[in-house]
């Protein structure tokens, strides 16, 4: 081997910084005006979804945290599940009229996405769309979080997620800028969610973990078994939150999952795949599913479509997570037992299991395909565990009807 030469190393060489200051526990939102001060916020936007934050006093809590620590804000709320262009525009304009030094969302994975757009968007001179084509986010607005639903990740991260409502292009970008540099999650204030919003980030978090476990890097056992702990936990906690509300401590299971699964931590050093979410992500922007409802249907039949070019990995989870005895004569009779213990497992918890249930239609598999490989500046191809062209997607896309 030439000096120099790491070809024969089997885990990539990487960098990992997650500076996110997470506060977790019962009524600790109580402090949001705290960490605000601490980081710097003076004139605070914040940023929610629909009534619920509202109804629930959780806003009011926010207010009085804020104006005891002397600091003025704005709100904007309105923010949609899968959230859209124009109140990030919204969100801009306001920014720049008001001199906000400081976004505080306080929802659940699209509000804090819709956060983070803006917070690009404010202190950027061109059309903040230019980071979901693919320009890298290196300078934003600080933000902080409120969690209200265990679902996307997105308060531990630096990635974001938002529909162009020209065109209904569903598009992600990321940045460390974009790490919120404190969280507050309060697993209290998930219990007020329905079962089916719970079950839906269930799903997600598995997506996240599944996104990260399909990998073409060898050897990397230290984070197969970080994701394998993580979906074991799920698996066992998901089922509890959703048969009881009031459950405090499966909550605060899945709330930390929930961050663990999506920070990044799980995937330093390995490549990985994101075809479930890049096929998802054209279903929720057509559709306005919600997002782990899609991924509910896209998994199974993603994995199906892929499980010849890693029969073993796909064996290994099933083996290792789900429970499926070793077939080593057979081990894609092992690997597909594990795709439908998934299956059944997601269908237990309440979530769809094909287009119908999820709302979608046979004569839309064309457009999907197409937006999904072509849309936007998509290059033709999706997939980072297996290249997939659209007529692989096209396939993928008849397998959940």
């Amino acid at each position: 081997m030439e000096a120099g030469d790491f070809s024969l190393f089997y885990m990539d060489n990487f960098t990992f910084y997650s500076p996110t200051y997470f506060v977790f526990g019962k009524d600790e939102e109580i402090n949001a005006g705290h960490y605000v001060k601490r980081f710097g916020g003076s004139k605070v936007l914040i940023h929610f979804g629909g009534g619920s934050a509202q109804k629930s006093g959780l806003l009011d809590k926010i207010r009085s945290s804020l104006k005891n620590e002397g600091i003025r804000f704005v709100e904007l709320g309105g923010v949609k599940p899968n959230p859209r262009d124009g109140l990030v525009y919204e969100g801009i304009n306001l920014c720049r009229k008001e001199n906000i030094d400081f976004i505080l969302a306080v929802g659940g994975g699209s509000v804090i996405d819709s956060a983070k757009a803006i917070a690009a968007g404010a202190v950027y001179d061109g059309d903040f769309w230019d980071y979901y084509e693919g320009k890298t986010v290196d300078k934003a607005l600080p933000i902080g979080t409120v969690l209200t639903i265990s679902a996307a990740g997105s308060e531990g991260s630096g990635d974001s997620v938002i529909t162009k409502e020209k065109g209904m292009f569903k598009r992600a970008t990321t940045g460390e800028a974009l790490r919120p540099k404190f969280s507050i999650l309060d697993p209290a204030l998930t219990q007020t969610l329905p079962a089916y919003q719970t079950a839906c980030g269930i799903t997600d978090i598995l997506a996240h973990l599944y996104e990260r476990y399909l990998t073409n890097t060898k050897d990397v056992e230290v984070t197969d078994r970080m994701i394998e702990a993580l979906m074991l936990t799920m698996i066992k906690e998901g089922p509890i939150a959703v048969a009881d509300s009031n459950d405090y401590q499966s909550r605060a299971n899945i709330m930390w999952a929930g961050m663990m699964a999506h920070n990044n931590s799980c995937g330093v050093g390995r490549s990985q795949d994101w075809t479930s979410h890049n096929i998802e992500h054209e279903l929720s922007a057509l559709y306005d599913c919600a997002h782990g409802a899609g991924l509910a249907v896209v998994m199974p039949a993603v994995f199906t479509y892929n499980l010849k070019h890693d029969v073993m990995r796909f064996a290994k989870v099933a083996v290792r997570v789900w429970g499926v005895e070793m077939d080593f004569e057979h081990p894609e009779v092992t690997a597909l037992e594990g795709i439908n213990t998934l299956r059944r497992f997601l269908k237990s918890i309440g979530m769809p299991g094909n287009f119908a249930e999820l709302g979608a239609k046979e004569e839309d598999i064309d457009e999907l395909a197409h937006k999904c490989c072509y849309g936007d500046v998509n290059t033709g191809t999706t997939g980072g565990f297996v290249t997939l062209n659209e007529d692989d997607v096209k396939a993928i896309y008849r397998l959940m009807l």
